[in-house]
């Protein structure tokens, strides 16, 4: 056990949108410490979301996250020998992670050539409530739904 709780990083919002959501965002999406290209890529994805769709590219990508973000996830819960997953409810910081993690995974495994065009389509598929970041979410919700029986095992 450590001695102290750690204190709370705040987090400076983005220049262009004045939100700290972008931030978390992009600092995730960077490698290496290069922030301004992690930004370009980000500010260049949510204009082709906007060229594509055709409304707000933040609104769009706001509604993306949601829809990725997990309600219910399940953790491995030791009792007497036997390993249970235990469904449980997820924090709402660690939605808005697993979301933005989840988001980029799977933007960077698909197939377009930059990852400014990965990005755009991911979000643009996560809006409709569709892609791969969708699906996991629904694979850890239906996760979650069998094991449901174990659920006394929280605490």
């Amino acid at each position: 056990m450590r001695k102290a709780k750690p204190k709370k990083r705040y987090i400076l919002p983005d220049p262009k949108f004045n939100d700290t959501l972008v931030t978390k965002f992009v600092n995730s999406l960077m490698f290496d410490g290069k922030k301004s290209i992690a930004y370009t890529i980000f500010y260049d994805a949510i204009a082709k979301v906007e060229t594509k769709v055709g409304e707000n590219g933040l609104e769009v990508w706001k509604k993306a996250l949601n829809n990725i973000a997990p309600s219910v996830e399940v953790k491995s819960r030791r009792v007497g020998g036997a390993t249970f997953q235990v469904p449980m409810e997820v924090r709402p910081e660690r939605k808005m992670s697993l979301g933005i993690k989840w988001m980029i995974n799977y933007a960077r495994k698909r197939g377009e050539k930059t990852m400014m065009d990965r990005l755009a389509g991911e979000i643009i598929a996560a809006a409709k409530g569709e892609g791969a970041a969708v699906k996991k979410k629904d694979d850890t919700h239906r996760m979650a739904e069998a094991n449901k029986a174990f659920s006394h095992f929280r605490f």
